[in-house]
């Protein structure tokens, strides 16, 4: 199968060529440039072509010697990283609008119910290795998206497989934090959560975590991902097919009461 050669970011592209255009009408060489920030020319050809990130010295000088009067340092907003890998950016965009929303997983804590230190421990461990300031913007990403349960008008349902329950991906303490949040955020009216329990190994979701999410406009999505990627669709049969898995697990699991019986349980024994 072939693979298509990974492109720059286009923000890097548009902004690289900004800064040439801006460069030839003030009739600024390369060189002049290149001089004025303290670059060498090949290297801020790099950054013309896009081939790297423009840097904001670049932007500042430039702006300056090419008399842009702040329209280059103006990108300087966009050429932020993302929040979001960038295969779940488009997922995002519909998650704070949903009116609804289904998580099934089988390996970890949902995302909007991590504990900031259960979260870095998965963001740490993120192979291969991150930049710290990537780790450290992807952790307040996360933690920045669970203010949205607190929509008390969007219905949230959480159906976890029993060994995420079981497996301390933290230390002992983080991890008793941890299903303490989720008891916590189960009580809240539009929550629920159920565990689907161990016993139950011929489930219909072994093949992986997924979302169901309802639009405001009543539109119905189905998003999975995986370790290369992911798919948001709204194409009928999958949405069909993922929505009958998800009934068939939600009568497999116990119910919301259950479910917190046996995470109490699990706390006790910590």
């Amino acid at each position: 199968m072939a693979v298509e050669n990974a492109q720059p970011p286009m923000a890097w592209r548009y902004c690289g060529n900004q800064i040439k255009l801006w460069r030839t009408h003030a009739q600024v060489s390369r060189e002049e440039l290149a001089k004025e920030v303290g670059y060498s020319a090949e290297y801020v050809k790099s950054m013309e072509q896009g081939r790297r990130k423009p840097t904001n010295l670049l932007l500042l000088v430039a702006d300056q010697v090419c008399r842009a009067h702040g329209m280059l340092l103006a990108a300087e907003e966009y050429l932020q990283p993302e929040k979001f890998a960038s295969y779940s950016a488009d997922y995002m965009l519909y998650e704070v609008d949903a009116i609804a929303l289904k998580f099934y997983q089988a390996l970890l804590v949902p995302g909007l119910l991590q504990t900031e230190a259960y979260a870095r421990s998965l963001i740490v461990g993120h192979w291969p290795p991150l930049d710290d300031a990537t780790i450290e913007r992807r952790i307040k990403s996360r933690i920045e998206r669970q203010p949205l349960l607190d929509k008390t008008t969007t219905a949230f349902n959480f159906v976890i497989s029993e060994g995420v329950l079981k497996n301390p991906i933290a230390g002992e303490e983080e991890h008793k934090e941890q299903l303490l949040r989720i008891l916590e955020r189960g009580e809240q009216r539009n929550v629920d959560i159920q565990v689907l329990p161990a016993s139950k190994r011929a489930n219909p979701a072994l093949g992986g975590p997924f979302v169901l999410l309802e639009t405001a406009e009543h539109e119905q999505l189905a998003y999975q991902e995986g370790q290369l990627g992911s798919a948001l669709s709204n194409d009928a049969e999958r949405v069909s097919f993922v929505s009958q898995r998800w009934a068939k697990l939600v009568q497999l699991a116990l119910d919301p009461m259950e479910t917190a019986r046996f995470i109490k349980e699990l706390v006790e024994k910590l």
